[in-house]
């Protein structure tokens, strides 16, 4: 099961990454974090006031791993005019993700569609053809991000056993 991000900070925060992977259409963006919590709302109606030392708001450094996916979309007007589109597109992202989520690392998600689909070549906005292209695009960017992030294990796993070994 894969969360969804719903904060605006947590969408600027992966945003504000380089793109881990991307294709004509798809810029897929990673950050290795949970979302953030809602603000505290500070009231004075609710507690007595006080003139003690605020308490701390910091998270450790050193805190638990990250567990977990949260996906974000964003699907710009400029790049899907029509609402059934862009919902075509949304829905699409998940089932990929939902799909794909085992072999992801944990983390922030968010999936953003660059470009626009030929509206010549893809005529009807919720057509069969617009919905096999786009799942076979993100279908590929998902298993692009699975495979480095495959690989990049791998290679850990190689390079420790060549360092233990005597000279």
């Amino acid at each position: 099961m894969i969360g969804r991000i719903v904060r605006s900070a947590d969408f600027e925060r992966v945003l504000g990454t380089p793109s881990r992977v991307r294709s004509s259409h798809f810029a897929v963006h990673h950050v290795v974090a949970e979302p953030s919590l809602p603000a505290r709302r500070l009231s004075t109606a609710d507690a007595e006031l006080s003139t003690a030392a605020a308490p701390a708001a910091h998270t450790p450094v050193d805190g638990k791993p990250v567990e977990g996916c949260w996906l974000g979309t964003v699907v710009p007007k400029r790049h899907a005019r029509r609402a059934v589109t862009r919902n075509l597109f949304k829905r699409q992202i998940r089932a990929i993700f939902e799909n794909g989520a085992p072999s992801l690392p944990p983390g922030l998600w968010v999936v953003r569609l660059r470009a626009p689909f030929d509206r010549k070549q893809f005529v009807s906005a919720s057509s069969d053809a617009l919905r096999t292209a786009a799942r076979a695009e993100l279908a590929q960017l998902v298993g692009r991000v699975a495979k480095r992030q495959g690989g990049q294990a791998s290679q850990v796993g190689n390079s420790a056993p060549n360092s233990a070994a005597p000279a």
